[in-house]
Order: structure tokens, then C-alpha cells, then sequence
């Protein structure tokens, strides 16, 4: 196992850290910097800027415009981009449905809709929590009944992140109620956003950010050209693309970024021990969580494979660290002196979720000793 850096892959990082430096606009770094709300203007010029480059999608086959980068220098291009603070590529079309079509799709899904999502002309959303079905995403009820060429939708989602942005959504639908096994009659299924029937409410959090949606389906007539793979084996889909979402909620260079910013921020607090005791543990917690990170690259490198079942383990101390990196920095500020209070407090509130989705944590320890210890 190699976990260093070849001198090319050195001189790769430094590229990349070179043009983010030349191309990130200026207003979108101040924003990432004070943790102010991207819209989707702002969302989508960023990706725009990274399409006209050729670097929006490095991991898809180069026929579909990928870049050819080995698994190393695609880890290094997205650490590079949260350490420099830019805004996030939504994973939604680039990261998640994209694979699902590359791996799972026909030939016309692939013509259709690929180069519609790497030139961001479609903004993605992803339909899989519902009331109820959450951690336990197998006994989702939202129907697909089939009719004809079409299937028709009734449901509900929840939780759905980026709902009033976007123009298309993928769905996990239950296609046969009948089945004793409920991973079995899930379907996957690519719905237009603009279809009657569809209504999106916004629930805003407590941060006062608009974020996430409860999506409610009634009477959808979804074309069933837009079945992903074979009916009733959406499960199989499912599981493939939470792999490649786990394998990026590591945020590694944007959790370096913040320690960076919470050392320069907290040197006042410096000699309280307890707090710094709290802050060394957090960073030997972050280098160990890049160590592994690497480990599981070479692991790539090697065998070719996606991600496996073990991969959670990047997605639970990677969270945490995100988590008690906002702890640390409420807890140093001072709201008396501090006028950065407010968007530290926003950060903080919206940080909460992020060991709940792409499963919560608690779920993904079970996946781990399940699928990974045998127990």
C-alpha cells in the first residue's frame, strides 16, 4: 500500500490549486466565505465555469466527457476545490444519477440526459426519503402503477434537497405493493419536475434557509422510457448510488479549510486547555480520516471497483468532524465582539444534517458491521 503522493500527482494539485486561484469569481468565494445562501444562478455559473474547462465530471468515461484523471487526481481536483472554499457542484445529476445511467442506463437514456447534466442545462434533485421511510429507505410507499406506456405516481418525498431548483428528479417508487420482501418492487425511475401533479413546499429550517422540500406526487404520468434498469430492481440502483454518495461526504479539504479558518479564528481561546485539548483531537481525527481516505484510493487504484459497504466509515467521521468543527468555532466566538456570530450560527444550525442524510450514521455503523464484520 502506497499512501504518498507521486511527484506528478504533486505537480497535478498545484495545477489545479493554480486555476482555481485565476477562475473562482471573486463574489462567489466571498459568499462561500461568509456562508451566505448560493442561489442557483450562483450554483450553476460555478459549474458552467468548470464545463467550459472539461473538469465538472471527472469521473465519467472520457466518450462522455470525463477527464481521464487516475482515482488519485480525482481525489486531489475535489479536496483542492473545498480547500479553496468554492461552491459545491450539486452531486445530485454530476455524482449520483449520471453513474446510476453510465452503469444502469440505455443507450438513449445515456444520449438523452448526460449531456444535458454536464453542460447544466438540467438541474437534479433525489426523491428517496419519505414521512416515515427515512433511515428505513426499503419501506418507501410513494406507487408507480403502470399504465400503457406510462407509469402513473402517487406519493410523497421529503427532505428533498434542491426540489424548488430543480428541473428534473430520480425516484425510488414502488412499482409491486405485493412483495413480502420490501426491498423487492422498488423501481427507478427519472421524473420532469414540470409534470402536472407535481407540488413542491418548502420547509425552512431553522436556520432560515430554504434548503430542503417535501415533494408530493398526485396522479403523475411519468413516460416508462424513463424506467432506470428492469422494473422492481431499483434496490440494486439504490444501493449502487448511495456507494459513490458515502465515498463523498468526507469533505476532507473543506474540513481543512475550516480548521485552518477555527485556528486563526480561536487564538484567543488558545489557552483554555480543555478547548485545546478539543481542537488537537479534532485534528489528529481529520488526519486520520485522510489516511484512511487514501487507503481506500489505493484500494481503487488497484482493483477498479466502485466504493464498498466499508466506505461508511468516511461518511461517519467525516461528519462528525464537519459537526465539531462548527462546535468549536460557536464556541470560541464572541457575540459581544464577534460580528461574524450570525453566519457562524447559520453554519451550525445547517451542519446538523449532515449525519443524517446519505443515511444516518446510526445506519451506516449497522452497514458496517453487517456487511463488513459479518456480525
Amino acid at each position: 500500500m502506497d499512501l504518498n503522493y507521486s511527484a506528478d500527482e504533486l505537480a497535478f494539485r498545484d495545477q489545479v490549486r493554480a486555476w482555481i486561484a485565476a477562475n473562482l469569481p471573486g463574489d462567489l468565494r466571498e459568499k462561500m466565505e461568509t456562508f451566505e445562501h448560493l442561489s442557483r444562478d450562483d450554483l450553476m455559473r460555478w459549474h458552467r465555469i468548470l464545463a467550459r474547462q472539461g473538469w465538472v465530471a471527472p469521473a465519467w468515461p472520457k466518450e462522455w466527457g470525463g477527464t481521464g484523471w487516475s482515482v488519485v487526481e480525482r481525489y486531489l481536483f475535489e479536496e483542492e476545490l473545498g480547500y479553496a472554499g468554492c461552491p459545491p457542484l450539486i452531486p445530485f445529476g454530476l455524482a449520483m444519477c449520471a453513474p446510476v445511467l453510465l452503469r444502469f442506463g440505455t443507450e438513449a437514456q445515456k444520449k438523452r440526459f448526460l449531456p444535458r447534466i454536464y453542460n447544466g442545462d438540467d438541474f437534479w434533485c433525489q426523491g428517496y426519503s419519505e414521512p416515515g421511510s427515512g433511515s428505513d429507505l426499503a419501506s418507501l410507499k410513494t406507487k408507480a402503477a403502470r399504465q400503457g406506456e406510462h407509469y402513473v405516481v402517487n406519493g410523497q418525498k421529503i427532505w428533498t434537497t434542491a426540489a424548488h431548483y430543480a428541473d428534473w428528479i430520480f425516484c425510488l417508487v414502488r412499482t409491486d405493493p405485493t412483495l413480502e420482501k420490501k426491498q423487492e418492487g422498488i423501481s427507478f425511475l427519472l421524473i420532469d419536475m414540470k409534470s402536472p401533479g407535481i407540488t413542491v413546499r418548502p420547509l425552512i429550517l431553522m436556520d432560515g434557509g430554504h434548503d430542503v422540500n417535501e415533494v408530493f406526487f398526485d396522479d403523475v404520468k411519468v413516460p416508462a422510457e424513463n424506467l432506470v434498469h428492469e422494473e422492481g430492481k431499483g434496490w440494486t440502483v439504490a444501493k449502487y448510488l448511495l456507494g459513490y454518495e458515502r465515498m463523498n461526504t468526507g469533505r476532507i479539504g473543506e474540513s481543512k479549510r475550516e480548521l485552518a479558518k477555527l485556528k486563526k479564528f480561536a487564538a484567543a481561546r488558545l489557552g483554555d486547555v480543555g478547548f485545546r485539548d478539543r481542537l488537537s483531537r479534532l485534528e489528529v481525527e481529520l488526519t486520520a480520516l485522510e489516511i484512511t481516505n487514501l487507503r481506500f484510493l489505493d484500494r481503487m487504484r488497484r482493483s477498479g471497483q466502485p466504493p464498498g459497504a466499508d466506505v461508511s466509515m468516511l461518511k461517519i467521521k467525516g461528519t462528525e468532524i464537519q459537526q465539531t468543527l462548527t462546535e468549536l468555532m460557536m464556541q470560541a466566538a464572541d457575540p459581544a465582539e464577534c460580528g461574524e456570530i450570525d453566519p457562524l450560527a447559520r453554519r451550525y444550525c445547517n451542519m446538523r444534517k449532515t449525519t443524517i442524510y446519505a443515511g444516518s450514521n446510526e445506519i451506516q455503523r449497522n452497514i458496517i458491521a453487517k456487511m463488513t464484520l459479518g456480525l
